[in-house]
């Protein structure tokens, strides 16, 4: 595979044996950046002299024989959302054009202690709260499979950036599929972790301190190995609680595919999907089930998926109104007050959830521990849930306003938001996921899927995508990069 395209741990190895120095690895993925990203506009904050200056340092290092890191000298990017010292964190929030980090987030340090060197940072959409990824201080990513299409959001830019080959790694997002939907959309990998595993510290706007429920930050690759290398590395307690607090994430519960216990969840009424995205859920079972595997299309934990999603929206809206301005939140309360306390359609929970008190927070969590308990149940007879992440390949660019906003599926409009219906399913519960590659569509674009585990089970999702590229493949470059 050509240079733009070798995994992290496979450039790691160039350079630690003199292959290729870090110096040239980073001048070419700039060359590459100032050459291709024209048309996908991924790479939105450069920060291209500094890496030149980083990838010197870690020449030098080798050269003196000093221990390195895994990651030694690898250029990678970030999404903008990350703080990075000298740089803008804007959230794509015109307001905040002008606030420049003084520090680095945590999981930015971790990665620079790892021997990364950061090249830039990405595209994302408005308040990170979009399925594509545009605003208007950096403009609209395209995707590098076909750039009319949105890579997805909001670690748009960071897939985009990955499938075109600018970058070794990346790291991400995600609260309503934000690492997960770009990864299906550009035929990368994504893992969302456990709830709290990465610490959040640093991925937030001036202000924000706290840890956010439902949120969570995690890599983005080209291999399931970098994905497991990049959990690795950024997993772990916070500063503020390093002095008590371990993690011990559990190794891959199977060795083998045919050992694994797979339940398929193809499509939901609530969110249907298009036939060919349920069909590669079922062929992807299928070629399972002929390995030896125990796959079931039948088994579902034990809970409503009605009352999950609601559940869902009640969390992901306490998070995501936390800070509108008060006549923002004056004008929905007004809102929630017309509202029948019967319409439990996505759009009146969504407005009530918006402007949820304390005591509705802590009845719906009360909600979210026996979904919790009942995941808990399911993962005692099943691995790996296998489900779609979105209904459809990547779509075009649709920037009008979100409640004029359709998706197509297999030619029935639905509502906008509605597929997030398939994150959520997994965010409520904090559980872990991670998106994997499974080939491309009908129209030549990729699809992804999620293998969903057990809380903490990450290994074993990462590890169940690294032994199916085998069987069905991995990552392929878009044409033309």
């Amino acid at each position: 595979m050509h240079t733009q395209f070798l995994s992290a741990q496979a450039l790691a190895q160039k350079i630690r044996k003199k292959v290729l120095s870090a110096r040239e690895l980073v001048d070419f993925f700039i060359d590459r950046i100032e050459a291709l990203d024209g048309a996908v506009n991924a790479v939105v904050v450069r920060d291209f002299d500094r890496a030149r200056g980083e990838a010197d340092k870690a020449d030098e290092c080798l050269a003196s024989g000093s221990e390195v890191g895994p990651l030694h000298g690898v250029p990678m990017t970030i999404k903008e959302a990350y703080d990075m010292e000298g740089l803008p964190t804007t959230w794509g929030i015109p307001a905040f054009s002008g606030n420049v980090a003084t520090r680095d987030a945590e999981s930015v340090r971790r990665f620079r202690a790892a021997g990364a060197i950061f090249l830039a940072k990405t595209n994302v959409p408005l308040q990170l709260a979009d399925f594509q990824s545009y605003n208007d201080i950096y403009g609209a990513t395209g995707n590098p499979w076909d750039t009319e299409r949105t890579p997805g959001g909001s670690s748009g830019g960071s897939a985009a950036a990955l499938a075109a080959g600018f970058c070794a790694l990346e790291s991400g997002s995600d609260i309503g599929g934000s690492i997960r939907n770009p990864a299906h959309f550009c035929g990368v990998y994504g893992h969302k972790p456990t709830w709290n595993i990465v610490p959040q510290q640093g991925h937030s706007l001036p202000g924000s301190l706290a840890t956010s429920d439902i949120s969570v930050v995690g890599p983005l690759a080209r291999t399931a190995e970098d994905l497991a290398l990049a959990l690795d590395i950024v997993s772990g307690p916070e500063p503020l609680v390093a002095a008590g607090w371990r993690l011990e994430l559990p190794p891959p519960r199977q060795k083998k595919l045919s050992d694994y216990r797979v339940a398929l969840w193809q499509s939901d009424s609530i969110a249907p999907v298009s036939a060919e995205v349920s069909d590669r859920v079922q062929q992807v079972g299928d070629r399972l089930a002929a390995l030896g595997a125990t796959v079931s299309d039948k088994a579902r934990p034990a809970f409503d998926p009605a009352s999950s999603h609601e559940t869902y929206l009640y969390m992901l809206n306490g998070v995501m109104a936390e800070g509108l301005p008060k006549d923002e939140k004056a004008a929905l309360e007004a809102h929630a007050a017309t509202l029948d306390p019967a319409d439990l359609s996505d759009e009146s929970v969504m407005v009530r959830a918006a402007v949820q008190g304390h005591g509705d927070w802590l009845r719906y969590n009360n909600r979210r521990q026996a979904l919790r308990m009942a995941w808990a149940d399911f993962f005692e007879d099943w691995d790996i849930l296998l489900c779609p992440q979105m209904a459809t390949a990547a779509f075009k660019h649709d920037h009008r306003p979100m409640t004029e906003r359709t998706l197509a599926v297999d030619g029935v409009d639905q509502l906008y938001f509605q597929q997030i219906f398939w994150a959520g399913l997994v965010t409520v519960a904090y559980l872990p996921s991670t998106v994997f590659p499974t080939g491309v569509s009908s129209e030549g674009l990729p699809l992804g899927l999620q293998a969903v585990g057990a809380e903490y089970a990450d290994r074993t999702c990462i590890d169940f995508a690294r032994l199916l590229a085998d069987e069905i493949g991995g990552f392929v470059p878009p044409p033309g990069y």
